[in-house]
C-alpha cells in the first residue's frame, strides 16, 4: 500500500446524497478525506444549469467531479469544464447498473466496451491540466463476465491511455433483474479480486469499494490497497469518518457537538440565501447513530428540519430532546 496516497479515505458518488451541503457536513468530519458529487451526465454539465450542478465550497477540496457518459468528445468538454472549475480529480462513472442508465448506454454496461472506455478515458486525459487525473470508477465485471479475464482486459485496455487510479466495487453488476439497490447487495463481494489486480499490477492505485461498514474493517484494508471508498456506511453512520480521520491522520478526534457548531453559520447562510433547512439536515440525521437519544435526533430533524421557515434552532431543539427521557433510546 502506498501510505501516503490520497485516496486512502474517499467517500463515493451517491445519487441524490452527496450534493453539496452534504460535502460540506462530511469535509468539517473528515479534513483529508476525497470527497465526490453525484454523478453527472457530461450532456448536463454542457447544457445545464452550471452553477446548480457544479458549484462547491472551497472547503470541500480535495473533491472530485464524478462524470457520466459514453461519447469521447463530449466526456471530454465536460471534463474540461470540470476541472476549469476547480475540481481536483475527474472520474467516470463504469459501475452504476440503473435502468435508465442502460439506456442511456454509459455506467456499468461499458465494463463490455473496455475500447470505448479508453477512448473516453484518453479523450478526458487530454483536455484536462495534467495535474487533474482522470480516474475510473467500475465493477469487477456485467452478468456473466468471467471476472478474471474480462476485469484484467478492462483494466489493461484503460491503463494503457495513462489513467492510473481504478476505484473499484468488489462486485459484479447484473444488468438485467436486479434493482440499483439489489445490485449494491445480491451479488457477492469479491475483495479478493480487486487485491489480486492490485498484486498484479502494483504501479496503479487501487481504491476498494463495496461493502466496507466499520472503520476497523478500512483500516485492515489499508494493509492491502492504496485507498478505500466508503458509501453507505458513511452516510448513514457518519461519525466512521471522524475515527478513519483520526486514525489515518491523528486529528483531534472532537465532539459531534463540535462538528455541529463548526455547521450553524453554513446554516444560517442557507437560509439566509432562501435555502430550505432542510437541504442540509437531511444529511445529519445519522450524526449520532448509535448514542442514547439518537432516535429523537432523527425524528425532530426529519419533522421539523422540512418545514418552511424552520432555522437552526430545530438542531438546537433536537440536542436538548436527545436529552430527554423519551430520548434516550439509542439506534
Amino acid at each position: 500500500m502506498q501510505s501516503a496516497s490520497p485516496w486512502r479515505l474517499c467517500v463515493a458518488p451517491m445519487m441524490d446524497w452527496t450534493d453539496r451541503h452534504c460535502r460540506f457536513f462530511h469535509r468539517r468530519l473528515a479534513p483529508h478525506a476525497r470527497l465526490y458529487t453525484e454523478m453527472v451526465h457530461a450532456h448536463a454539465v454542457l447544457r445545464g444549469d452550471r452553477a446548480r450542478l457544479l458549484e462547491f465550497h472551497a472547503s470541500e477540496h480535495p473533491v472530485a467531479l464524478q462524470l457520466g457518459g459514453s461519447e469521447p468528445h463530449l466526456l471530454a468538454q465536460a471534463a474540461r469544464i470540470g476541472a476549469e472549475w476547480g475540481y481536483d480529480e475527474i472520474n467516470l462513472n463504469v459501475g452504476c447498473p440503473s435502468d435508465r442508465v442502460q439506456a442511456g448506454r454509459f455506467g456499468a454496461c461499458l465494463m463490455r466496451e473496455p475500447t470505448r472506455v479508453a477512448d473516453c478515458v484518453a479523450a478526458m486525459r487530454a483536455a484536462v491540466p495534467a495535474a487533474v487525473p482522470v480516474t475510473v470508477k467500475c465493477r469487477i465485471g456485467v452478468d456473466d463476465q468471467d471476472e478474471d479475464a474480462a476485469f484484467q482486459h478492462f483494466v489493461d485496455t484503460v491503463a494503457a491511455t495513462g489513467c492510473a487510479v481504478f476505484v473499484v466495487h468488489a462486485r459484479k453488476a447484473w444488468l438485467k433483474g436486479l434493482s440499483p439497490k439489489e445490485n449494491r447487495e445480491v451479488p457477492p463481494l469479491n475483495p479478493a479480486r480487486v487485491a489480486r489486480l492490485k498484486r498484479e499490477r502494483p504501479h496503479l492505485t487501487v481504491v476498494l469499494n463495496g461493502g466496507i461498514c466499520k472503520a476497523a474493517d478500512a483500516l485492515d484494508h489499508l494493509g492491502t490497497f492504496d485507498g478505500v471508498m466508503l458509501g453507505r456506511a458513511a452516510y448513514h453512520e457518519p461519525w466512521i469518518l471522524a475515527e478513519l480521520e483520526h486514525a489515518l491522520w491523528r486529528t483531534p478526534l472532537r465532539g459531534r457537538r463540535a462538528v455541529l457548531d463548526d455547521l450553524a453559520p453554513y446554516a444560517h447562510g442557507l437560509v439566509a440565501g432562501g435555502e430550505r433547512l432542510h437541504h442540509l439536515t437531511r444529511h445529519l440525521v445519522g450524526l449520532f447513530q448509535g448514542e442514547c437519544g439518537a432516535r429523537a435526533w432523527r425524528r425532530l430533524l426529519s419533522e421539523e428540519g422540512s418545514r418552511p421557515g424552520a432555522d437552526w434552532t430545530v438542531v438546537l431543539r433536537a440536542l436538548a430532546a436527545m436529552a430527554t427521557g423519551s430520548g434516550r433510546e439509542a439506534a
